[in-house]
């Protein structure tokens, strides 16, 4: 009986990790429907008047949390 337990547990674990796993694969591809644009002002919609080497790197370091060291 305890053998049965352990492997319906078992079995019932593996479900539940195939489901997480695929879940979190699916919102990983899916995305959430928002365009990203490359770095640089040739990329964006505007182009800026003025640009400079700390604008560029601002601009290639944006979801980053830190400045650059350019800054």
């Amino acid at each position: 009986m305890g053998l049965i337990k352990m492997a319906a547990a078992g079995a019932a674990g593996y479900a539940l990790y195939k489901y997480a796993t695929n879940k979190e694969a699916k919102a990983a591809h899916a995305g959430d429907g928002q365009r990203v644009r490359d770095a640089g002002p040739e990329n964006m919609q505007d182009k800026p008047v003025r640009w400079s080497k700390t604008d560029e790197a601002i601009d290639e370091s944006f979801p980053a949390s830190d400045p650059p060291a350019t800054y």
